[in-house]
């Protein structure tokens, strides 16, 4: 039951607000799946993409996803999040043996406080179309160093996408969101062969349980989707911060050894 609520959770953030996906994942793969760390990463990158894929769809139907912000921010992301989860994760291994997977852990929920932070503390974010060609070399540039970043603590970096597309890219917030869904399920995968293949030895994956993750996620991506016409963006976004404020410190306390749980 814990699992299917957490599939839930992270379908209706997915349809809600265009991120949150692999932010929950980790942890639920890790803690409530009892998985090694990486098996974890891996298969929430897996799970991300294929939620965020079927969320998109919708926005695609309606047009609504900005297809050349998608290239122009999306392809350099897929590419730094490949090269990282294939040659930068694993640095980890190498230069802390033994502690890379609390060390990792750390790190992510370091992006988790990141995504609190950007949640609670809302731009005022203004969309002007002739924005595109004046800072397309930007969106790349931030494309590439969002995808490392996040490739390297396996997560999709929706809390980040969505505003970097308002800002550089002139989209409103409908498209900002159908377009993050369309860059993060891209990136995911990716991002999934990436891991796969620098740690595959060190990776069981279930595929039974991540597909199931995948339908009932993409089903509550569909209903949060209609329900977030009728509640309040911000009310949402500052609820869901907290939660990942308190989830960020706790996975710290544990994986640091400070809090025993």
């Amino acid at each position: 039951m814990p699992v299917v609520i957490g599939a839930l959770l992270i379908g209706l953030s997915m349809g809600l607000l265009g991120a949150g996906g692999s932010i929950l994942m980790v942890p639920i793969l890790r803690y409530l799946c009892g998985q090694e760390v990486d098996t974890a990463f891996t298969g929430a990158l897996f799970v991300v993409g294929g939620i965020s894929f079927f969320a998109c769809l919708p926005y695609a139907r309606k047009g609504t996803v900005e297809w050349r912000s998608v290239g122009w921010f999306g392809v350099p992301s897929m590419v730094g999040t490949y090269e990282a989860g294939k040659y930068l994760a694993p640095l980890l291994g190498q230069w802390f043996p033994g502690r890379d997977g609390p060390i990792k852990l750390c790190l992510f929920a370091a992006m988790m406080l990141t995504a609190a932070w950007f949640m609670a503390n809302p731009a005022e974010l203004e969309a002007e179309e002739d924005r595109v060609q004046r800072t397309a070399w930007r969106m790349v540039f931030d494309g590439l160093i969002v995808g490392l970043v996040t490739g390297m603590v396996g997560v999709g970096g929706g809390f980040i996408i969505v505003p970097a597309l308002v800002v550089l890219g002139g989209l409103d917030m409908k498209r900002a969101v159908g377009t993050s869904l369309a860059i993060i399920s891209t990136k995911s995968f990716t991002g999934f062969v990436g891991w796969y293949l620098s740690a595959g030895e060190h990776v069981e994956l279930d595929f039974g349980l991540l597909g199931a993750f995948i339908g009932v996620g993409a089903l509550a991506s569909f209903w949060g989707r209609s329900l977030g016409k009728k509640v309040s963006h911000r009310t949402l976004t500052r609820g869901f911060a907290v939660f990942l404020l308190l989830m960020g410190v706790l996975i710290f306390l544990r994986e640091s050894g400070l809090l025993s749980l």
